[in-house]
């Protein structure tokens, strides 16, 4: 029987026959040997069908928590299925941190790192790049480890979901820090233009909040590791004389202490409390990375068809991300900026603003979030990782029958398409996406 299970947004409902939420390492590899197709779901806040399937769909929130701190080491092992803000408050008091945050504390901390899912800082790499170890079972039920300095690692952080079922991480930490933010207003774009490099690196981490309405950026937030109070002004922009949202009309409970306030490093690099929801889920979002040489150029892109985006948009957030070696991270190789849209939940609309965004940025050579919208074909988004055979191979190594692949993944790995294929288009099968628009 089909299980009604929606990703947060509630824009995919999955198409899974059985849905699965083992208590024990053991019991999920049983379920994995004992399927011929299965995807795994974290906490739900990818916006396409990355994480569907037509077979098993297995949650791993139900796996025992735990936090293994290894201070001579400098490192973390955290089962998979952990919320970032949870993992947080308990390396916190032990005297530890990560080196950065996603904008949410939410998420799973297996699920955004195989995603590629990041924070914000030009020195700072995404939330994979943290990653030391990766613990998964295998497509037979087998248990493995893949360490840093393998030469299967670089493909196996940032994997989809497609080279097994991830059950714990190892991470590495840094000492706890504080952090004090404010959020500016009305930076003016010719400012952005001409100091980009400046304004982006004068924090520890920095996003500018654009509705891509008129000639100014309405919000920068930043966060800086100690130093002095903010100036009055700043390029331009005005410091807020309360605490803001950066979606226009929300309240700010929902954030992160502002005003200078200081705080401990994950009460103020994420932009939401993991007390709160931040919204409704009712929203779309997409993302793009460009390398970082070409932020002023696919701004000056965008904004002149920001009149097709617009209608459609709720914010825009623009963030850097420091180069990695991880191949199919979005910021394979090179030092990027990330366009990221928040969208009202109108499928058709969205669809239209996306295809404007992606031909817009179409000379930059932009790659798409993972778990995000994105319109993108196959062949285009194959050239723009330089490892993509690479990791062809290693999908065919652990996973030759394609077990863990859906539709989505046979889009972009198409050696695997035929067997994902017979699976999937079986007498009496259920489809593999079922969408809600």
């Amino acid at each position: 029987m089909t299980v009604a299970a929606t990703n947060w947004a509630g824009n995919i409902v999955f198409g899974a026959e059985r849905f699965h939420q083992p208590a024990s390492v053991a019991e999920l590899q049983r379920i994995v040997a004992g399927s011929r197709s299965l995807r795994v779901l974290g906490s739900g806040h990818s916006f396409n069908a990355i994480a569907d399937t037509a077979g098993d769909l297995v949650s791993v929130a139900g796996l025992p928590r735990s936090v293994e701190l290894d201070e001579r080491a400098g490192t973390v092992t955290v089962s998979a299925g952990m919320r970032y803000g949870e993992l947080a408050e308990v390396l916190d008091r032990a005297g530890y941190a990560l080196h950065n945050l996603g904008s949410l504390p939410h998420i799973s901390v297996a699920g955004a790192c195989a995603t590629g899912t990041h924070g914000s800082g030009v020195a700072n790499g995404s939330l994979a790049t943290a990653v030391r170890a990766v613990e998964l079972v295998t497509a037979d039920g087998g248990l493995r480890t893949i360490d840093r300095g393998a030469a299967q690692f670089p493909g196996s952080v940032v994997a989809l979901g497609a080279l097994g079922v991830v059950t714990r991480l190892t991470l590495d930490v840094v000492p706890a820090f504080e952090i004090r933010q404010w959020v500016y207003e009305g930076l003016p774009t010719a400012a952005l233009r001409e100091r980009f490099e400046e304004i982006v690196a004068a924090a520890y981490s920095v996003s500018l909040f654009t509705r891509w309405r008129g000639e100014q950026i309405d919000q920068v937030w930043i966060k800086r590791r100690g130093g002095p109070d903010a100036p009055a002004t700043w390029h331009g922009a005005a410091l807020a004389d309360g605490p803001r949202h950066p979606v226009p009309g929300c309240p700010p409970e929902p954030c992160t202490r502002q005003l200078g306030v200081p705080g401990r490093w994950h009460a103020r690099l994420p932009h939401f409390r993991l007390d709160f929801t931040p919204s409704s889920g009712e929203e779309l979002q997409s993302e793009y990375f460009v390398a970082r040489t070409d932020a002023v150029a696919a701004f000056d892109a965008l904004d002149a068809v920001r009149d097709r985006i617009a209608p459609a948009l709720q914010i825009s957030e623009i963030r850097t991300v420091a180069a990695d070696a991880l191949w199919l991270s979005p910021a394979y190789a090179r030092d990027c900026v990330a366009f990221h849209f928040t969208w009202h939940p109108d499928a058709v609309a969205v669809a239209e603003a996306v295809r404007t965004v992606e031909e817009a940025l179409s000379a930059f050579a932009a790659r798409p979030h993972w778990g995000k919208v994105f319109t993108m074909a196959p062949e285009t988004v194959r050239e723009r990782y330089p490892r993509w055979a690479d990791f062809g191979t290693l999908l065919g190594d652990f996973d030759p029958a394609g077990k863990f692949r859906n539709e989505f993944l046979a889009r972009y790995f198409p050696a695997g398409a035929d067997a994902v294929s017979d699976r999937l288009h079986r007498p009496g099968a259920a489809p593999a996406v079922r969408s809600a628009d």
